[in-house]
C-alpha cells in the first residue's frame, strides 16, 4: 500500500510537471545541464532537465506514512535553487507535516552537482517554484524565476491562501478520560484513595504507595478507573443533565491535546460550640495535557468561613505576623472577614512531565505525603500548601523520590523588614520491594535557612547523596537532618501491616543510655489495613498508633524546626504525644460512609508566669528552654487526654468533578490536667451539612 501510493504521488507530481523557462527568465540562455543532457540545447534541454530530474525523485522519493494515514487534503509549495556553482538546494517548503518538508529537502538535496545555467555566458543561479495540491488531482503550478523576493512574494501568497481557513478546520474529538491514563495527580483525599487501595496492595504485585499523591497512569494498571466510571455513570441525555451527574463542566480535546475545566464549591453549613459556622469557598479547576507526556493542573480557591470554637481557636494560635487574625490549617494566611470570620485565598497548581517510563518530574505549588497511613511521621499533608519540585525515578523493584521545597516561617520572631522567613527543606524517600509482600522504605530529610545570603544550597540538588555528609560541608549548625524508616507486610491481599520510625538528632548514647535523654527525638508508627472486612464488599478499616517523643521535629535554632507557616511537617500534633486511631470507611455505588475515632495523650506547655518551660510539644520553640535535660516522658508538662469522633455519610453527585454532598457529626473532648489561658477543658459537639468538591483533605482532629 505504501509503495502504491508512493508511485502515485509520484507520477502525477511529474507527469504534471512543466517549467516555463524562456518565457519567465528572460534572461537565463542556457538551462542547467545534467550529464545526461549534454549536448542538447533550448526546449530539449529543458525537457531533459525535466525528464532526469523527474527520474531521481521517483527513483528516491518515499511518501510520508503520515499523508496516507490522515487522508490529507492541501497545498505544498516548495522553492528550489540550483547554484551558480551546479548544487541542489531546498530554499523553502510550505507543507502540512514536517515529515513532508523533510523528505522533500532530502531528496533535492542528494542531487549530485551538475553543470549551472548561464546568462551571457556566465554561470548564474536559476530557482524553480511548484504548487501542489495533496492528494494529486491536477497540474502542479510551475515556474521558474531567478529573482529571491520575487518568489518568496509569490509563496507568500500561496501561505496565505492556505492557510486562510486554518482557523475553521481546527478538528475536535469526543474526550475519552484522558485524565485517567494522564501524568496528573489524584487529589489527595484519604476517602478518595481507599476506592483503590485494596487494588494497590495486592500481594505479588511490584508496585510503591507511600509516595503521595499518586498520578492516574500509575494507578491505572491496577485500578481500572474507566470501568469503575462506568458503573456509577446516569443515562442523562441532557447537557445538563450530562454536566450535572457525569461530566466535566468544559472540555477541549484536539489531535494531540486535551483540557477540561470546571468550576466546584465546598459549601458548608453548621453549628459547633453554640456558635453558626459556614465555609463558602468557591472554587475552578484546570487540567489538561499536551501530547502524552506533558499534563497541567491549576487550582483556584476564594474561601470565607467561620468554624466550631476550637478549630478557630487553633487557628488563631496560628497566626503570623503583619496583623492578619489566622491561619486556616492546612490552607492559607486569613484575613478578617465581617466581625466573625475569615478570609483565605488559596491557589495550587503544577506540570507533570514523563519524559520515559522511568521518570516523572513535577514542578507545582501543593503538598506531598510520605507513608501508608492515615498520618505521617515523614511528611504529611496537613500543612498549608508550598512550592515544590518532585523528581520520581521507578525501576526494577525500587522507587525514589527526591523532593525540594520552598517553606516559609511567619512568625513575628524571624520576620525581617515585613517579609516572611524563607528556608528550604530537601528530602529523599527510597522504596525497596524486597519480597512480594515485604516493602522497606528509606527516608532522610534536611531544613536550612538563607543564613549568609545562602539561598537555595546547590548541593541539596544532588539526587543522590546523603544530606548528614553534606551537613559537615556547609556546617552541621546551619542545617536539621531527619531520618526515617518505613515497612509494609502483605499477609495476604485483605490484610497488610506497615510502621513508621523518625529519628531526628539520633546520638546512640542518649537513646540506649536508659536515662530518658532529651536528646532521645523518636517517633514510630504501627498501623494495619483490613479490605472488604469480614466479607463485606467495600468495607475498609484501619487501626493505627502514633507516638513522637517531646522535642522531636524542633530545633535549638528558632527556624530549623520540621514546619511551614506555622503547622507541623508531618504529625498534625506535633511532639511529644500517643495516639490510637480506627477508621471505617464503607462503599455503595455512589454512597458513601465513614467513622473515625481518635484517642490520644498530649504534653503542652503551661505558659505562664510561674512555669514557662518548654516541654517539647510546640516544635516552633527553643529546645533551650527545656526545664530538665533527662527523665524525659511523653505526656510531660501539662498533660491532656483528647477523644474525637467523627462520622460523614454522604452520595456522590459527579465521579469525574468529585462533587459530593455530605452529613458530617464531630464530637471532641479536651481535658488537661490544668485549664491555663490556651489549653482549658472543653467538649464541642459539630455538625455540618455540605455540598464540596473533594480535591484535598480537611483535617478537624487535633
Amino acid at each position: 500500500m505504501k509503495l502504491a501510493l508512493r508511485s502515485v504521488l509520484v507520477f502525477f507530481f511529474f507527469s504534471c510537471f512543466t517549467i516555463q523557462a524562456q518565457e519567465a527568465l528572460s534572461d537565463i540562455e542556457k538551462y542547467p545541464v545534467f550529464e545526461s543532457c549534454e549536448g542538447q540545447s533550448g526546449q530539449a534541454l529543458a525537457a531533459c532537465f525535466n525528464n532526469t530530474l523527474q527520474s531521481y525523485f521517483f527513483e528516491n522519493f518515499n511518501a510520508p506514512e503520515v499523508v496516507a494515514a490522515e487522508n490529507y487534503t492541501g497545498t505544498m509549495v516548495s522553492l528550489l535553487e540550483v547554484t551558480a556553482t551546479g548544487e541542489f538546494k531546498v530554499l523553502y517548503t510550505e507543507a502540512a507535516y514536517q515529515e513532508l518538508k523533510d523528505e522533500v529537502k532530502r531528496v533535492f538535496e542528494s542531487l549530485p552537482e551538475i553543470e549551472p545555467a548561464t546568462y551571457n555566458g556566465k554561470p548564474t543561479y536559476v530557482q524553480f517554484q511548484f504548487r501542489v495540491d495533496l492528494p494529486i488531482g491536477s497540474s502542479p503550478v510551475t515556474s521558474a524565476v531567478n529573482t529571491t523576493d520575487e518568489t518568496l512574494t509569490a509563496a507568500s501568497d500561496v501561505v496565505q491562501d492556505q492557510y486562510k481557513n486554518e482557523y475553521e478546520e481546527i478538528k475536535s474529538f469526543p474526550y475519552q478520560n484522558e485524565e485517567y491514563t494522564s501524568q496528573l495527580n489524584i487529589p489527595l483525599s484519604h476517602q478518595n484513595y481507599a476506592l483503590f487501595d485494596s487494588a494497590m496492595n495486592q500481594v505479588g504485585i511490584n508496585n510503591h504507595t507511600a509516595q503521595k499523591p499518586f498520578v492516574y497512569a500509575e494507578v491505572n494498571k491496577y485500578y481500572d478507573f474507566e470501568a469503575a466510571n462506568q458503573q456509577l455513570l446516569k443515562k442523562k441525555s441532557s447537557w445538563l443533565g450530562r454536566k450535572w451527574w457525569n461530566e466535566h463542566m468544559g472540555i477541549v480535546k484536539g489531535e494531540d491535546y486535551w483540557f477540561t475545566i470546571d468550576p466546584g464549591v465546598d459549601l458548608q453549613v453548621g453549628r459547633g460550640d453554640g456558635v453558626d459556622t459556614y465555609n463558602n469557598t468557591r472554587l475552578v479547576y484546570f487540567q489538561g495535557g499536551l501530547g502524552k507526556k506533558l499534563n497541567f493542573f491549576a487550582a483556584v480557591f476564594e474561601s470565607q468561613g467561620r468554624f466550631a470554637g476550637y478549630f478557630n481557636r487553633y487557628a488563631e494560635s496560628l497566626r503570623p505576623d503583619g496583623g492578619n487574625p489566622a491561619i486556616i490549617p492546612g490552607r492559607n494566611i486569613a484575613e478578617p472577614f465581617r466581625t466573625d470570620s475569615y478570609d483565605y485565598p488559596v491557589a495550587e497548581g503544577y506540570l507533570s512531565y514523563a519524559p520515559s517510563k522511568h521518570f516523572n518530574v513535577q514542578l507545582g505549588h501543593g503538598k506531598n505525603f510520605i507513608g501508608d497511613g492515615y498520618r505521617s511521621l515523614l511528611l504529611s499533608d496537613n500543612s498549608s500548601p508550598y512550592p515544590y519540585l518532585r523528581l520520581n525515578t521507578t525501576f526494577w523493584k525500587l522507587k525514589y523520590t527526591n523532593t525540594w521545597m520552598s517553606l516559609r516561617d511567619v512568625r513575628s520572631e524571624v520576620t525581617l523588614d515585613g517579609s516572611f522567613r524563607t528556608k528550604y527543606m530537601a528530602n529523599h524517600y527510597l522504596s525497596i520491594n524486597v519480597t512480594k509482600r515485604l516493602n522497606i522504605g528509606l527516608f532522610e530529610a534536611v531544613m536550612w535557612e538563607n543564613d549568609n545570603d545562602r539561598g537555595f544550597d546547590l548541593n541539596y540538588l544532588n539526587p543522590v547523596i546523603f544530606y548528614r555528609a553534606i551537613e559537615f560541608t556547609t556546617g552541621s549548625r546551619g542545617g536539621n537532618a531527619i531520618i526515617g524508616l518505613s515497612g509494609k507486610y502483605k499477609f495476604s491481599d485483605q490484610i497488610n501491616a506497615y510502621s513508621q520510625v523518625v529519628i531526628d538528632e539520633f546520638s546512640s548514647g542518649d537513646v540506649f543510655g536508659g536515662d530518658q535523654s532529651w536528646k532521645n527525638k523518636l517517633g514510630f508508627q504501627l498501623g494495619a489495613k483490613y479490605y472488604n472486612a469480614f466479607g463485606v464488599k467495600n468495607l475498609y478499616l484501619q487501626a493505627e498508633y502514633n507516638q513522637v517523643r517531646p522535642y522531636t521535629y524542633s530545633h535549638n535554632s528558632i527556624v530549623l524546626n520540621y514546619g511551614h507557616q506555622n503547622q507541623p511537617m508531618a504529625h498534625l500534633w506535633g511532639a511529644n504525644f500517643r495516639e490510637g486511631i480506627l477508621i471505617a470507611r464503607y462503599f455503595n455505588g455512589r454512597w458513601f460512609g465513614s467513622a473515625k475515632l481518635t484517642f490520644g495523650e498530649r504534653g503542652f506547655d503551661f505558659n505562664t508566669a510561674e512555669d514557662s518551660f518548654y516541654y517539647g510539644g510546640d516544635i516552633y520553640r527553643d529546645e533551650a528552654d527545656r526545664p530538665f535535660d533527662t527523665g524525659i516522658e511523653i505526656g510531660q508538662g501539662n498533660t491532656t487526654s483528647v477523644f474525637i469522633g467523627e462520622f460523614q455519610g454522604g452520595y456522590l453527585i459527579n465521579p469525574a468533578t468529585n462533587l459530593k454532598v455530605y452529613a458530617s457529626l464531630l464530637f471532641r473532648d479536651f481535658t488537661p490536667n490544668v485549664d491555663t489561658a490556651t489549653e482549658f477543658a472543653s467538649s464541642s459537639t459539630w455538625f455540618n451539612l455540605g455540598i464540596r468538591t473533594d480535591l484535598f483533605n480537611w483535617y478537624f482532629d487535633f
